[in-house]
Formats: C-alpha cells, structure tokens, sequence
C-alpha cells in the first residue's frame, strides 16, 4: 500500500491517482488566492524497495517552467540531509521522479526545507548572545510574528532580510550562515563588524507563505517583493511592519536574499534603474562584489538579471524600494534553486550546507563597505 501526505509545515503536493506505484499522478496546489505554484513537498509511504515513478502532471503550467531544465529533485529519508534524485526529468508538461526506496518513508522538496521549528530556535538561540536584541514587530495575517534581531552597538544600519518569497528555503539557511558567524565570539571580523554597525536581520519575511506551503505569496496571495512602495497593514503587513521599523533606525546598506528558480548561479541585482542612483553607489557596488568574489569561490558576476535603465526601475521591489528611500547601497542576493553550474554537486547539488557557507563568506563584503557608507 502506498500513501502520499503533505499535512504538515510546508507541505504541498494534491495525489490525483495512486494506483500504480510506476505511474502515481501528482498535482503541485497554487498559493491561497494565487495563480502562483512550484514549491512541493511531501511525504511517501511504501515498502521498502518499491520502485516509484512519481509524475507531477501541472509542472508545465507552473510559475517558472524554465526552472525545471535540468532540475534534480530534493529528496531525503530523515529529513536532515537532503540529496538529489539523479532520475528527475521534465518533458516540457510533466516533472517526473523515479526512484527505489530504501526504506519504507521517504520525503521529496523542491530544495531543502526550512521548518518554522527551526526558524524558531534560530531566533532563541541568537538572543542568548548579550549583544542580540530578539524584538517582535508585530503580528502576520496568520497571526504569526514578524520576528528581527538586532544585533551590535555599531553606528552604520545594516539590515537584512530573508525568505520574502517563502518557497525560497535556501534564504532563511543563508541567515542561519550568516548569524552562526556573526555570533561568534572567536572570529574577528565578526567582533568588527558589530563595533562599526547594527545588524537588523528579519530570517523570515514570510512565515505564513512559508508553513502554508507557498512559492510566493503571503496567506492573502499577495506577493510580499511587490509591496514595498505603499504596503499595508490589511494586504502586507510583513512588508508595513517592517518598512515602519526601517524608518525609525535608517539604513545604510540593505541586503534582500532570495532564490531564483530558473538561473544555476550565485549573483547580486542592485538598484541601477533608480532616479537616485548615483556613482558614489556604483563604487560601493563594485568594492562589494570585489570583496564577495575574493571571499567566495560559489560568487559570480558574470550571469544575473538584465540591468534596468535609469528611471525604469520597479519601485515596488524591495531593493529598488529601500534603495531610494534611504539612498543607501541595496542588493538582492539570488541563490539557484538547481545547482551553481560552475562548481556543481551531482549528489546535493546547491544545498542547505551551501547556502549557510555562503551566508558566512557575505561578512567580508559588508564589512568592505562598513567604512565607506556616507551616513
């Protein structure tokens, strides 16, 4: 007997038909109130030894289709360490899964999940840290918390946030990275850093999307990195809380992380399509990533978004957003969903592991620029 379930944080996937473990038919559920999907994750339970063939008939119609050439599965038997399905292939309408079970239950992801549990205990353990301030800004759709960790005594605002779209799990491991490394007492650099700026880190933008099971999206279905030129407490409130606390503090460097589903490359997107883009902005950006690819061999500049023409920049995204309003060097950081294609991993591909390494390496180009911000 076989059972699919994903009745649990994060899960989604619709079982259509059961009945032959070598053709099981799967449909991957929208956002609530969205036309958006991509993000699955479920649970299968058969003898061990079954040969499975699972097909996810929807993949074609899905938010980025490109996403799935050349995509590998997420799979894992205890639900720490999570490996690639080699026998993961797309025919341009279905995402097909083939493999032998080693044992009788076994998960499959998009990319390794990031549970809310564990979101939890990364925010409890931080403030044990006498420099971390764990602040609650107030409360989600869900009624969740919008939860920010201030950290350091440091003259120069540098914020960060995470995980905006919440199927974008290797964001919030990026954050685990980075603080594991913030937080240490015996690094240097880090005790730098925090004599020199504030850190304001918000791990998860999106914890309803994330628990939901959501690509993109908030509970209301409202994508959150298009919300940040007039967002609201009825539609958005991650991004007004958020906003609002900005305000109060400033910002002089402001780092938005997510994942990109279609490009297998680490890369940064600036704000070069703003009015107020500046040269003095330009220098930053590139002391930036000189210091991020010396730091980083995962860090590359040479494949990313299309840069906008000044005046064309959409000033409801976050880095454009932010950006402008406080004149500040902004970055949004994408990591691949697939693999880093210039140093690939045919077991984990790009994992959980590589995106914490990567969080880590992010402090030598923050602190590059620390001097050099004018506020």
């Amino acid at each position: 007997m076989i059972k699919i379930s994903d009745n649990f944080d994060s899960g989604n996937i619709r079982v259509l038909d059961l009945s032959n473990p070598q053709d099981i038919k799967l449909e991957i559920k929208n956002d609530n109130e969205s036309e958006f999907f991509q993000w699955f994750h479920f649970r299968v339970q058969a003898p061990k030894g079954t040969k499975l063939k699972l097909n996810i008939l929807n993949a074609g119609k899905s938010a980025y289709t490109p996403g799935w050439e050349n995509y590998k599965a997420c799979a894992s038997y205890e639900r720490s360490e999570w490996f690639r399905v080699e026998e993961t292939s797309f025919d341009g309408e279905t995402l097909s899964i083939e493999i032998e079970n080693e044992f009788n239950s076994i998960y499959f992801a998009y990319f390794a999940p990031y549970s809310h549990e564990r979101h939890l205990d990364l925010l409890s353990l931080s403030q044990l840290d006498t420099r971390t301030e764990l602040i609650s800004l107030g409360e989600t759709l869900d009624g969740r918390d919008m939860s920010l960790l201030k950290i350091g005594s440091g003259d120069k605002k540098v914020w960060m946030t995470a995980r905006q779209h919440p199927g974008e799990s290797m964001a919030e491991w990026f954050v685990e990275g980075f603080l594991e490394r913030l937080l240490d007492n015996t690094e240097s650099l880090s005790m730098k850093v925090l004599d020199q700026a504030t850190f304001y880190i918000v791990p998860n933008m999106n914890p309803d999307g994330s628990i939901r099971g959501h690509l993109r999206t908030n509970a209301l279905g409202v994508n959150l990195n298009r919300e940040w030129q007039t967002p609201s407490l009825e539609r958005s409130p991650e991004v007004f809380l958020v906003r609002e606390k900005m305000d109060e503090v400033g910002v002089d460097l402001f780092l938005d992380i997510h994942g990109d589903e279609n490009l297998p490359y680490n890369f940064v997107a600036g704000s070069e399509g703003n009015l107020s883009y500046t040269s003095e902005i330009e220098e930053l950006e590139n002391i930036f990533k000189d210091s991020f690819l010396a730091a980083s061999p995962d860090f590359q500049t040479k494949v990313g978004y299309p840069i906008d023409a000044k005046g064309e920049a959409n000033m409801t995204v976050a880095t454009n957003a932010i950006g402008d309003r406080f004149n500040c060097l902004a970055y949004t950081l994408e990591m691949p969903f697939k693999d880093n294609c210039e140093m690939p991993c045919p077991i984990y591909g790009w994992s959980a592991p590589r995106s914490m390494a990567l969080g880590r390496d992010i402090l030598h180009p923050i602190s590059a620029v620390l001097n050099k911000l004018a506020h």
